[in-house]
């Protein structure tokens, strides 16, 4: 009998089989789940220290998102400064010109208020000069040398056989390397082809001349040169200086744009005004555009301030910290910022604007900013002047916030160095993730080893159970027909 029986683990074709099987497919041999075990003890393995990785990931996301948003905030409020940091910006005024038709105007920062009575007897104009009509643009006129100059510039253009034409010679002008500032057209009516030269600049110094020399001659009916009464060519327009009277006083310039006749203005003069009957230029401040940058600058104020509460505060009601609850560079900031808001100038103008609270711009119980426009206003036209020594120059509110801001925002500055010290961290937090990944991976094909090995075991133990079942079950027709087999082969008496 015993020669009959295979030991555990020899090399037996239904052994064989039953460790190979045990190999691809793990749990055959116990019935278990060896890989939802070894996942289920490898998480629970790793647990505490994935949990305290991912967290400080998270606080440490928070906070880079929290001070990218503290930043944002800081660039709005910085872009708001550019204006207020400049009395010269602030301190607008507005001309306005009663009869738009007569002329208009415009500021420059040198500006003062002031009210004046404008008139304007003609406007300054160009000169233009027009010939005796031709057949069409492309009969000949002549050849020869047209010398045409302006106010003291001239230049000579050739004229030859390629070019002799009406139109030939307009193209020849307009093309001229020196041009001294003219332009030539033809015109074309019922009476025939002419050629029409007009100054580009406006003034009595800018009379236009035009001679000819050389060639066939021809070019003679293009002369005007009244200083040798030659006008071949008829003046259709005169160059001249416009006049102008201010509070009754007269005036000229050589275009239309006068720039010198006002401080701080610019005038354009558009046409003549009726004989006798001036019109009224104004010049007031622009609180308008003052009362808007001091609007954007509070909004963008109470932006920082809205920031700083909700990224350090603690909402009690949903028991949540913000993710920069208690920061200490963010408080800082907040008390810094707010000493400069509280700030009072000294000098200046009795009755003046001496602090944010004199412009109507006042701190409410939340502590953000409000503003009152009609104490705003009432400033702005009253005390322009000292609205601008407040907010703007060297120890201004203004000045001081970008100053502030610099401090923390620029290159290699305090929010810099803070955000290069977070991304540190989630590398070191990276590194570590890294690492504990490679131990669970180690500690997993451990345990797979393991748990395979017992499956095999198992596996191994469940042949040798059905074996013995076999051989020694009476019942079993397998045993009977093995036991009639040995018998028939004479094994047992053996």
């Amino acid at each position: 009998m015993s020669s009959v029986l295979p030991a555990t683990g020899s090399s037996s074709t239904s052994g064989s089989g039953a460790g190979s099987a045990l190999i691809t497919s793990t749990g055959i041999g116990s019935g278990l789940n060896i890989s939802a075990i070894v996942s289920s003890l490898t998480t629970a393995f790793g647990a505490a220290q994935t949990d305290q990785l991912t967290n400080q990931q998270n606080t440490l996301n928070a906070q880079v998102s929290a001070y990218g948003t503290f930043s944002s905030a800081l660039a709005t409020l910085q872009a708001t400064l550019t204006t207020l940091e400049d009395p010269t910006q602030l301190a607008g005024f507005d001309a306005t010109v009663a009869d738009k038709t007569i002329a208009s105007a415009t500021t420059t920062s040198d500006a003062v208020a002031g009210q004046y009575s404008l008139e304007v007897q003609n406007i300054a104009t160009s000169a233009t000069l027009t010939s005796k009509p031709v057949a069409s643009p492309t009969a000949i006129v002549g050849t020869g040398t047209l010398t045409i100059a302006v106010g003291g510039a001239s230049t000579s253009i050739n004229i030859d056989s390629s070019d002799n034409s009406l139109s030939g010679i307009a193209s020849a002008i307009n093309s001229a390397a020196n041009n001294p500032g003219v332009t030539a057209s033809i015109i074309t009516t019922s009476d025939g082809s002419r050629l029409v030269l007009a100054g580009t600049a406006t003034g009595t110094a800018n009379a236009i001349t035009v001679t000819q020399s050389g060639g066939d001659g021809g070019l003679s009916s293009l002369v005007y040169d009244p200083a040798d009464s030659i006008t071949n060519l008829t003046q259709t327009q005169a160059a001249a200086d416009a006049n102008y009277t201010l509070n009754g006083f007269p005036a000229t310039s050589s275009n239309n744009v006068v720039s010198g006749a006002i401080t701080g203005v610019t005038l354009t003069l558009l046409q003549a005004s009726a004989p006798g009957t001036p019109t009224t230029l104004s010049v007031s401040p622009d609180t308008t555009a003052a009362q808007t940058s001091i609007g954007t600058f509070v909004t963008a104020l109470n932006g920082v301030l809205t920031s700083i509460q909700t990224l350090t505060g603690y909402d009690p009601s949903t028991q949540t910290a913000g993710p920069l609850n208690g920061n200490a560079t963010l408080e800082s900031f907040q008390n810094q910022l707010e000493n400069i808001l509280d700030q009072v100038t000294t000098g200046g103008p009795a009755g003046g604007v001496k602090s944010l609270t004199d412009l109507g711009i006042t701190a409410d119980a939340d502590g953000n900013y409000d503003t009152n426009t009609t104490t705003l206003g009432n400033a702005l036209t009253s005390s322009l002047a000292s609205i601008g020594n407040l907010l703007g120059g060297t120890n201004g509110i203004a000045t001081q916030l970008n100053n502030l801001i610099n401090g923390y925002t620029q290159p290699g500055g305090l929010l810099a160095t803070i955000n290069q010290g977070l991304q540190t961290s989630l590398n070191n937090v990276s590194t570590q993730q890294t690492a504990l990944n490679a131990e669970l991976a180690t500690y997993s094909a451990t345990l797979t080893q393991e748990y395979n090995a017992m499956d095999t075991a198992v596996a191994q133990l469940k042949e040798t159970q059905t074996y013995l079942t076999a051989e020694f079950n009476p019942t079993s027709s397998s045993s009977s027909s093995s036991s009639n087999s040995s018998l028939g082969s004479g094994t047992l008496g053996t």
